[in-house]
């Protein structure tokens, strides 16, 4: 099982490619985690419209190449799942070798329309993150997820 996160936005922060980087190592080669960054537009006054369009347009293109995955869109109004939730949804993944794709707007979140045709929606937080530190919030809660389904110590 692979999990990707394809995300907007191009050369992080060193504490975001370190943080994310770190929980990627840990993970176990059955349960991979990739990251994909989409190279975010140049950005224009009032041209966030566009700007969220052109961002979906390239995400759509990434997910073209994970026809049989299931497509999670990380949204604030989406469905919010505790850390043992999230470990199930791993683990009936994985039972069933399909891939996950969650997908992280840009500063100005996702395309309305590529949300919705996403086949679930989670939210991290009530709070609105800045998009770096969700790669590393979601890497850290996927690496927390896989060590409960392994009974490993990390999770007490």
């Amino acid at each position: 099982m692979r999990i990707v996160l394809l995300a907007v936005g191009t050369r992080m922060p060193a504490w975001v490619t370190e943080g994310f980087s770190e929980y990627q190592k840990r993970m176990p080669p059955d349960m991979r985690m990739v990251l994909e960054e989409i190279p975010m537009p140049k950005r224009g006054k009032g041209d966030s419209a566009n700007q969220i369009r052109t961002e979906a347009d390239a995400l759509r293109k990434r997910l073209d190449k994970y026809p049989s995955a299931k497509t999670v869109a990380l949204e604030v109004n989406g469905r919010a799942l505790d850390t043992h939730a999230l470990s199930r949804k791993l683990g009936e993944l994985k039972d069933v070798g399909q891939d996950l794709i969650l997908l992280v707007g840009g500063p100005d979140g996702l395309c309305p329309q590529l949300s919705a045709s996403a086949q679930e929606r989670w939210s991290l937080s009530n709070l609105t993150l800045p998009h770096p530190l969700v790669r590393v919030l979601l890497a850290e809660q996927l690496y927390r997820g896989w060590t409960l389904l392994t009974g490993h110590p990390y999770h007490r």
